[in-house]
């Protein structure tokens, strides 16, 4: 039942989605199939832990034992970049409790994003998500439990409060989906020294910010470090910005992070039904910091991994997989 799939048209659920990040989960978690990667070096200054054996990082050995040294040099603005972890919704201990430890190791903070919701994407790309609460629940917990004492960040849910608001999401799921959330923020902050970000979609997407105001406070942003905007998509800067601001004044000055990931050259012009699943022409965005410059905005993150699918369209792989020509396509492009 939790994970069935909405009966809609193609075309309905491509309205519903086409600001949205679509929020794809990257592909199962094969830590322990790995091939040996060399340690990348994080960029200078950087306060989030850098992947030494992300896909990225593996792309780029490959690529120099090829002989393809231009596009391993440009695709190590990727490698060399720290981006978020998305652990498995089957096992999610083992890669945090290898990201903390190396983070760790660094005095740095790993970055995570917890997906697992129940209805996940509303049966779209990235279909999926926990069975129902209890298991949820549990999820949360040993999600929690593998952070332990670690330095941690984790961005909640994308797209499960915008779905709310935009009713892609049941409405008899509505205030079920808001208590689990509103738990699990509880759960997290037991953690301490992890801070969490409740995900509140795009300016692109709900586009009237008021709307989503009272779903994110009964989704307990109020015990929340802030919310994250723009995740796996392609809003500026300063468009996101501005819209976090008028958020954070509703929601009582709460601070917020911004995906930066692929915004390098802002969001595809033309048809928005066809803007947010592996546009072409995009670049990597501002790298991650928390410099900010704007007391509202903890840091610029890349919550999105960079290369990664937004799904089966435009001749990309599966959500979440890597794809190594768009990785390169959004390196070449990137200004950063």
């Amino acid at each position: 039942m939790f994970r069935q799939t909405r009966t809609r048209t193609l075309a309905a659920l491509a309205v519903l989605g086409l600001a949205a990040g679509c929020s794809s989960a990257p592909e199962a978690d094969t830590t322990a199939a790995r091939e040996t990667s060399a340690p990348a070096s994080p960029a200078a200054g950087s306060p989030f832990w850098v992947d030494p054996a992300s896909p990225a990082a593996q792309q780029v050995q490959r690529w120099e034992r090829q002989g393809r040294e231009r596009d391993a040099r440009l695709l190590k603005l990727i490698a060399d970049r720290p981006a978020a972890i998305w652990p498995s919704a089957e096992r999610p201990e083992p890669k945090i409790r290898e990201a903390t430890a190396a983070a760790a190791r660094e005095g740095r903070t790993a970055v995570f994003v917890a997906y697992d919701i129940p209805h996940r994407d509303c049966g779209q790309h990235s279909a999926g998500g926990a069975y129902g609460a209890d298991a949820y629940q549990d999820w949360i917990d040993r999600f929690a439990r593998a952070i332990g004492d670690s330095e941690a960040l984790v961005v909640l849910e994308p797209d499960a409060v915008a779905h709310i608001v935009d009713g892609c999401t049941p409405g008899e799921y509505h205030a079920e989906r808001e208590q689990m959330l509103s738990e699990a923020i509880v759960r997290l902050k037991r953690q301490p020294h992890t801070k969490v970000y409740l995900d509140a979609g795009n300016p692109a997407w709900i586009r009237e910010s008021w709307k989503l105001v009272e779903p994110l406070e009964r989704a307990g942003v109020a015990n929340a470090d802030g919310f994250a905007l723009n995740v796996s998509n392609f809003q500026t800067d300063e468009t996101t910005k501005e819209y976090g601001r008028r958020l954070s004044q509703d929601l009582g000055g709460k601070h917020f992070v911004v995906d930066t990931s692929r915004n390098g050259n802002g969001p595809l012009d033309g048809d928005p039904s066809q803007a947010w699943c592996n546009p072409p022409g995009r670049a990597l965005g501002t790298p991650p910091t928390k410099d900010t410059g704007d007391p509202l905005v903890d840091a610029y993150l890349w919550i999105k991994r960079p290369g990664e699918s937004d799904g089966q369209c435009r001749g990309g792989p599966s959500a979440g997989q890597w794809w190594a020509d768009y990785a390169l396509s959004l390196a070449r492009n990137s200004k950063a």
